[in-house]
């Protein structure tokens, strides 16, 4: 798979239009998942997720290969979610987004059932810091192991396990007081 993403991008800098379609089918779900999980806007995350992809067009050329280049497109998209996020408005709320992210979802009886614990999961890992909902999500829900966050975020692999340590310290006093008011 790795190498196949590096002749994607090879292919990409010398300008083949396929090779863009095929990546971007690839990367597509992924990446506008993590956007949206930063951003908790659908609108937003599908801007951003645009200006990821003509973003990798761009510097396809100037991959080095130092990383995945899962790491390297996750990274660029990092950086574009905080640019909108900093363009925002002062005081300027995002209201969650209900959509369904996955296709492949549980049966009815099961969504229901894990539905009754996520909101209040989800109530939770928005209360945590930006920086917090980064690694969190990188963590559980790309499965990256901390180098590769460290990678993403611009920051030592030490600081994000600090990062990660002290968001899920966070969590678990958060669903510790839903559990005490009988929401959990």
């Amino acid at each position: 798979m790795a190498q196949e993403d590096q002749e994607l991008l090879a292919r990409m800098a010398n300008g083949d239009q396929t090779a863009l379609d095929e990546f971007y089918q690839q990367y597509e779900g992924r990446v506008y998942r993590f956007i949206r999980s930063k951003l908790n806007d659908s609108f937003d995350a599908a801007d951003v997720l645009n200006e990821v992809m003509f973003e990798v067009w761009r510097s396809a050329g100037r991959f080095e290969g130092r990383s995945a280049v899962s790491t390297w497109v996750l990274g660029i998209a990092h950086h574009k979610a905080i640019d909108r996020i900093r363009r925002r408005k002062p005081g300027e709320n995002v209201e969650l987004d209900p959509e369904i992210a996955e296709d492949d979802a549980p049966n009815p009886a099961e969504a229901l059932s894990a539905a009754q614990n996520a909101k209040q999961v989800r109530h939770c890992v928005d209360q945590l810091s930006e920086a917090h909902r980064s690694v969190v999500h990188l963590a559980f829900f790309e499965d990256l192991p901390y180098g590769e966050i460290a990678d993403i975020v611009g920051c030592p692999e030490g600081t994000v396990k600090t990062r990660m340590f002290h968001a899920k310290k966070a969590l678990m006093k958060c669903l510790a007081g839903l559990k005490e008011m009988g929401l959990l």
